[in-house]
């Protein structure tokens, strides 16, 4: 028997519950891993308060894990059983002991990389890929606004920028998390809840303001975030746990863009994955730091949500089994 932890329904962490099932072997193209450590991201929270629907209910969520491989299926001459594997992206099922999923979606660790990075890392690391290699291109000495700093996606994102010689302005909800967004690498931190944040991330960013602003909260920080872009820069939208993005006329943007880049969408791309996939690797074996911020037992699930939902954690956060 294997536990997993299924979303019974809508609402709030309570519609976690922990079960044991029997899982089958794999078919043609499918592999069978027993997973050591398994990623919680806010696209989970997203699923569990109907803001994303899954195929059907109940369902196990999670988009990230790692572990060894178990059994394979026909036709999957490139993974053997004892290989250690990561993934990132659908099909949803991470939070379980054993799963089947398809091999398209796993990629070998190299020893280097534990299954704790790994599984906490993939998700975050191509979402940070993405914004700075696909939306936009970051150069030297470039200038970044990243909202939660100290989060997960945020430290990870900002050290990766300073590799690429950009330069970083983090913002963070309270003052607790101004040290932690700091010591990541940002340049400056700010709180995006005072006053005068807008014109203070103007000025700093050469008067002129950000080349790229990437805003993961949502609702009236949205527009407030895109007064912090200079002409032909960039705001990428990738959650809104806060409140939905209110509607904006595309005659008022002006000389700037907006983008809501998706990471699930994207790995769903076997050339993006793959090129993404092997630049992550290549930067955390060359020392990228990704630090786990917290962890919980596979069955605490229900409370890993709360805590990341609430604000309580800095840095990614792993289910281990």
């Amino acid at each position: 028997m294997s536990l997993i932890v299924e979303m019974t329904g809508h609402g709030g962490p309570e519609v976690l519950q922990p079960r044991d099932v029997s899982v089958a072997e794999p078919g043609p193209d499918e592999v069978r891993i027993r997973q050591t450590a398994i990623g919680v991201n806010f696209v989970d929270i997203y699923y569990r308060n109907g803001l994303y629907l899954p195929p059907t209910l109940p369902a196990v969520l999670g988009f990230e894990g790692a572990g060894k491989v178990e059994a394979v299926g026909t036709n999957v001459p490139h993974l053997q059983p004892g290989d250690r594997v990561g993934y990132a992206g659908m099909p949803l099922g991470g939070y379980a002991e054993v799963r089947l999923i398809p091999q398209s979606r796993l990629i070998k660790l190299p020893d280097t990389v534990s299954d704790r990075v790994a599984a906490s890392t993939l998700l975050r690391g191509l979402t940070a890929y993405m914004l700075l290699h696909e939306v936009r291109a970051i150069k030297r000495d470039e200038w970044i606004l990243m909202h939660a700093a100290a989060g997960g996606v945020g430290q990870l994102l900002i050290r990766w920028a300073k590799r690429l010689g950009a330069r970083v302005i983090g913002t963070v909800g309270s003052e607790s998390k101004i040290a932690q967004a700091k010591a990541t690498g940002a340049d400056e931190v700010l709180l995006y809840k005072s006053p005068g944040w807008i014109d203070r991330a103007r000025d700093i960013a050469d008067g002129k303001g950000v080349h790229l602003a990437i805003d993961g909260i949502g609702g009236s920080l949205f527009m407030e975030t895109l007064k912090t872009l200079r002409p032909f820069g960039t705001l990428g939208s990738i959650g809104q746990p806060a409140g939905p993005v209110p509607p904006i006329r595309i005659e008022d943007l002006g000389n700037i863009a907006v983008m809501r880049p998706s990471v699930i969408a994207s790995v769903n791309n076997p050339d993006f994955y793959e090129r993404g996939s092997k630049a992550l690797l290549a930067v955390l074996q060359d020392g990228l730091e990704s630090p786990i911020g917290a962890e919980y037992q596979l069955h605490d699930a229900a409370r890993a949500q709360a805590d990341l939902e609430a604000g309580k954690t800095t840095g990614s956060v792993i289910l281990t089994t």
